[in-house]
């Protein structure tokens, strides 16, 4: 059973910069995903960036791929994004997600992935 657990949440002026981390406890897999996604105010939960076994990332946007990079150490299924020149409309709920049987690149769709973690808030004063 996987369990996803975030952290690294907070509050930050806009232009900061800010990493959240996310622990997977229970992924072991030879294929698959990790992924960011996060849920802002009366919004639908969009994808943020993913990535799969072999690094290979996928972004949900130009707006975050300029400023956002997703990583993760493998060895012990931690994911992490590192949030940099952050805006205001960033504000919002992160949460990571798995998607376990992905076979190539990953997607960056809320619907395939299995497992969710509560979410870190980041909150991004102007």
């Amino acid at each position: 059973q996987v369990q996803l657990v975030e952290s690294g949440g907070g509050s930050v002026q806009a232009g900061g910069s800010l990493r959240l981390s996310c622990t997977a406890s229970g992924y072991s897999t030879p294929r698959g995903c990790l992924g960011w996604f996060r849920q802002l105010p009366g919004k639908e939960r969009e994808g943020v960036a993913a990535i799969n076994h072999n690094n290979i990332i996928t972004y949900g946007g130009d707006s975050v791929k300029e400023r956002f990079t997703i990583y993760q150490n493998n060895a012990n299924y931690t994911l992490y994004l590192q949030m940099n020149n952050v805006k205001p409309e960033d504000t919002a709920m992160y949460c990571g997600a798995a998607d376990r049987t992905r076979f190539g690149s990953c997607t960056v769709e809320r619907i395939y992935y299995d497992f969710w973690g509560q979410g870190t808030q980041v909150n991004v004063s102007s």
